[in-house]
């Protein structure tokens, strides 16, 4: 715990909101104290859920909230909000002659043959965009100084317009800032009020597209999530909590409220992004070096690639697409995040039949947690993936959530005869089954298409399962993968709250010097990172880190003169120099054959950008519990698998269950929040860090 300052003084508490469930976990290491906890969402006011869950977990663990040294937060709301444009009204301010920037994009179509493209939609209407006469040269000389009485003109006619919030985005300001840095000064003390974001201290990076989209989007999603936060920190403090708050970052790191709040866009992936580091967790406890992560819960599925301990990273981000899987149909933005895919595959996806084709789809429409699917009697009409579940013996109707939430089987019954069977001209039970298949088929395409970007062979690597969907369909997505291996935590319904107090304090920082290998400006380089080390910093001694604890990871992109796009590329130290030469050109010549399987080792190289993550040590946590003493076996029940009918499956009590115990499938194992179906033939054993491994046959 050497990275933080104090976390052992009490217990500390992870929250995950979903689309369906928030989920949360407990752990106090020295009272050795465990607890997890899932209710619905409340989508009108996610912290009522929150609130709730953190007080009813508090009451089963006999701890009360002045017993909390922290809570880490992770929520969909930055996404939700780009996607459904619930966003603020935002005036953007740039250079004279660069209003349209945002409209011309990078002026390529992402599909060339639809005659009738959609594009994607800017943040920022034309009339709230405007000009500001100021010019820096692109090697960060002033051209032309700021004007700051049209500066100050500009923002009051926007003022006039209703906006709630503004970002400026100068020409090469990720050179020379202060032209933005000085209209943030005027600005800020004309409309002391008003959010603002630079571009500059957002995204310091080179393409003024993509660093302008980026500003815009945080300046869009800001006032709602600075409401949303203060709401939640005081509703908290009204309980009686008197420890820190700390949000989930994209990139896997957790920062403080006051970064969440500058820079919310940096919490686009805030969410799924604790599931990998969950997965990561339990692969490095169980000595697996190559892993997807698989996290289904009510309303999406996560995959993400998790190697030697760690999850695959991007610093660039599509929000709101048009098409789902088109790139280039969406916003464009210049974060660090978790390298994962999204499908719009879970719990609550919704089953339907096409008129055009009359055909079955499944998803990517969800049920949510209003009205949730038909089992929930809270008003869905339509079947889901968690009825078929139910319908296929899978779920236990009076053992959901631990028996607190029964499942109305009858209902779901009705439902999917009078729907979607009577349309299909099915069986009720071959219904099911079909909108079982069909969610898996479509997660297992988009997962090979993912590995595939990659030039990964996903039967080199190990499913680990979890969200509360993820057990019911991880060995048939793992045999439609043709993978051998399924891990499966203890508390897998929960576990993405479980990565939010196994991730590190972490952040990063970016600046962008463009220029050769032979003919880099070491000085400048170097500045520039001892400007990064002390701002990565001071953000992590505020999110709770310990002074000397911090590591760095120096990366440069890098790209072959000439060539549109770059790659990542490790540096050997934090202040570089001539000698360092030969070293980058080796790390560069390594990570381009590893991506594109040639070098050109005769073409010049140039560094466009230089990035710094920083990190404290991870809180480790003990996943290990005795066994509740209990007998395992819960007699059996009739489920239905795909090519074997009808069987009886044995039911088995997770909590019963200790290390080394081994059993043959078919069986059900159930815990509160998750069940995890073994299929008929698969052998699985219980590891000695708790895990349920699955060997497919």
């Amino acid at each position: 715990m050497s990275g933080y300052t104090g976390p052992a003084l009490g217990a500390r508490i992870g929250v995950d909101v979903g689309g369906t469930f928030t989920d949360l976990v407990l752990h106090d290491a020295a009272k050795n104290i465990t607890r997890t906890g899932k209710l619905l969402t409340t989508p009108d006011d996610p912290s009522r859920a929150i609130t709730e869950g953190v007080a009813r977990i508090l009451r089963e663990a006999g701890l009360t909230p002045a017993d909390v040294h922290s809570i880490v937060h992770g929520t969909t709301l930055v996404t939700n909000t780009v996607i459904e444009r619930t966003g603020a009204r935002v005036g953007l301010l740039t250079t004279a002659g660069f209003r349209d920037s945002l409209e011309i994009g990078r002026e390529i179509r992402y599909d060339l043959y639809d005659l009738f493209l959609e594009p994607p939609p800017t943040l920022v209407p034309r009339h709230l965009r405007r000009e500001v006469p100021e010019r820096m040269a692109f090697d960060g000389e002033e051209l032309l100084p700021l004007d700051e009485a049209a500066l100050l003109r500009e923002a009051a006619e926007l003022v006039a317009e209703g906006v709630e919030a503004m970002a400026i985005s100068f020409l090469h300001s990720y050179r020379n800032p202060a032209h933005e840095r000085r209209a943030g000064e005027v600005l800020r003390a004309a409309h002391p009020a008003m959010p603002l974001t630079l571009s500059s201290a957002v995204a310091p990076e080179i393409r003024e597209y993509e660093r302008t989209s980026t500003a815009c989007a945080n300046a869009y999603v800001q006032p709602r999530m600075q409401r949303y936060l203060t709401k939640l920190e005081a509703d908290l403090r009204a309980t009686g909590f008197t420890g820190a708050l700390y949000v989930m970052l994209s990139a896997g790191g957790i920062a403080s409220l006051r970064e969440a709040k500058e820079f919310p866009i940096r919490l686009i992936e805030s969410g799924p992004a604790a599931g990998a580091m969950a997965a990561a967790f339990i692969a490095r406890l169980a000595g697996l070096d190559a892993v997807v992560s698989y996290d289904m819960g009510g309303t999406t599925a996560k995959m993400c690639l998790v190697e030697n301990g760690a999850p695959d990273h991007k610093y660039d981000f599509e929000a709101g697409r048009v098409r789902r899987f088109a790139k280039g149909s969406g916003l464009p933005l210049k974060v660090s995040v978790v390298d994962m895919i999204e499908i719009g595959a879970g719990g609550g996806s919704i089953a339907r039949v096409d008129p055009g084709s009359g055909l079955m789809k499944v998803g990517p429409r969800s049920a949510g947690a209003v009205p949730g699917p038909v089992c929930y009697g809270r008003g869905g009409t339509e079947p889901t993936v968690t009825d078929a579940d139910l319908l296929l013996g899978r779920l236990d109707p009076a053992h959901f959530l631990g028996g607190e939430m029964a499942l109305d089987q009858g209902l779901v019954q009705r439902a999917v005869e009078q729907g979607v069977a009577a349309a299909l001209g099915l069986g009720v039970a071959e219904t099911a089954l079909g909108i079982s298949r069909i969610v898996d088929e479509t997660m297992a395409a988009a997962t090979r298409m993912h590995l595939a970007e990659k030039g990964r062979d996903p039967r080199r690597y190990t499913l680990i399962a979890f969200g509360g969907a993820g057990p019911v369909h991880a060995c048939n997505l793992a045999r439609l993968l043709k993978m051998k291996r399924v891990v499966v935590p203890l508390g897998a319904g929960v576990a993405s709250a479980l990565g939010f107090l196994v991730a590190p304090p972490a952040t990063d920082a970016v600046r962008s010097l463009v220029g050769r290998l032979e003919r880099l400006d070491y000085a400048a380089i170097n500045a520039l990172y001892a400007e990064m080390r002390a701002e990565c910093e001071a953000l992590l001694l505020e999110a709770g880190a310990a002074r000397g604890a911090i590591l760095y990871t120096p990366v440069a992109e890098m790209r072959h003169v000439g060539q549109g796009f770059e790659i990542p590329v490790p540096l050997p130290a934090l202040e570089l120099g001539p000698q360092h030469l030969s070293t980058l050109r080796h790390n560069f010549f390594h990570a381009y054959r590893a991506r594109f399987s040639r070098v050109v080792e005769e073409a010049p190289i140039e560094a466009l950008t230089w990035r710094l993550s920083a990190a404290a040590p991870a809180v480790h946590i003990s996943l290990r519990r005795e066994p509740s003493g209990a007998p395992a076996s819960r007699g059996h029940r009739a489920v239905r698998f795909e090519g074997h009918g009808e069987v009886q499956a044995a039911i088995l009590d997770r909590y019963a269950l200790a290390p080394g115990q081994a059993f043959v499938g078919p069986a059900l194992v159930e815990e509160r929040e998750s069940t995890c179906v073994v299929p008929p033939g698969a052998a699985c054993h219980i590891d000695e860090n708790l895990n349920l491994v699955i060997e497919l046959p």
